[in-house]
């Protein structure tokens, strides 16, 4: 992956300078734009969302100038990627939805962040479900997105989960051996930590890849109910003492290690 430099300004990534200038394929300029995940833009693509040049392209692995080309997505032109690479830490609350926008008009993490940020093309990397809190990363570069969000990168997502009732004795066996949740894949979970209080539990979890609902689902599996579902770390960056609907540009240490991690 490129290098990644840090730049004395809070809360920027600044990529290493190129003076090349060489073809790239469609999905992976959207990507690197900011308009999504590469597999989000293939799709776009397959649907006929984007043209280039006025002209609909569909066929997968097509190639362009980006120095060139005016590249449209969903009618709205999209802008080659600037230089600054922008990561936004925010905790949505419960009953805010983990979108850019919503068909059913719900509050959506974009409406929560401040104006001077909401005019930057953010989008959040991943998922947090409806009933869920917690922290979220939002940023404008596809690739980031891409490396955060996929499995085979493996990095860690940690839970902090309020459980009602008896917790197994293997519990902990029985998620890391993996639980079948109805996926291909059993679904595995790491128990860093238990807590036993009156009338149930408090545990921290550590996730290396994230299925939809997947947490709440291998607590169905072993029978055991979920009161809070709170996401507080991703990567090296923690949610800490940030206020529910909050959020921040990630500071100069906090950049310097995730980038760290990416490389």
């Amino acid at each position: 992956m490129t290098r990644l430099l840090r730049e004395g300004v809070q809360g920027t990534f600044v990529m290493g300078a190129r003076t090349d200038v060489e073809r790239v394929r469609l999905h992976v300029f959207l990507a690197r734009a900011g308009a999504g995940s590469r597999r989000g833009m293939e799709a776009a693509i397959r649907d006929g969302r984007v043209r280039v040049d006025g002209e609909v392209v569909r066929t997968m692995g097509t190639k362009i100038d980006p120095t060139r080309a005016r590249v449209m997505l969903d009618g709205q032109r999209v802008s080659p990627a600037t230089t600054d690479v922008l990561v936004v830490a925010l905790h949505k609350p419960v009953g805010v939805v983990t979108t850019v926008r919503d068909p059913e008009g719900r509050e959506t993490v974009m409406d929560l962040l401040p104006n001077r940020l909401r005019g930057t093309r953010l989008y959040p990397v991943g998922r947090l479900d409806f009933m869920s809190e917690g922290l979220v990363l939002m940023t404008n570069d596809g690739a980031l997105a891409h490396r955060l969000m996929h499995p085979r990168f493996g990095h860690e997502r940690e839970y902090e989960v309020k459980v009602r009732g008896r917790v197994p004795r293997d519990l902990q066996r029985q998620f890391s051996v993996g639980v079948a949740i109805g996926d291909v894949r059993r679904a595995r979970a790491e128990v860093r930590s238990l807590r036993y209080a009156a009338g149930g539990a408090t545990l921290r979890l550590v996730l290396r890849e994230g299925r939809n609902r997947q947490v709440r689902r291998m607590f169905e599996v072993v029978g055991v109910e979920v009161r809070r579902l709170r996401r507080i770390r991703v990567a090296s960056v923690h949610l800490g003492s940030l206020a529910g609907g909050r959020s921040r540009v990630l500071g100069p240490e906090e950049c310097a290690e995730l980038a760290k991690m990416l490389s």
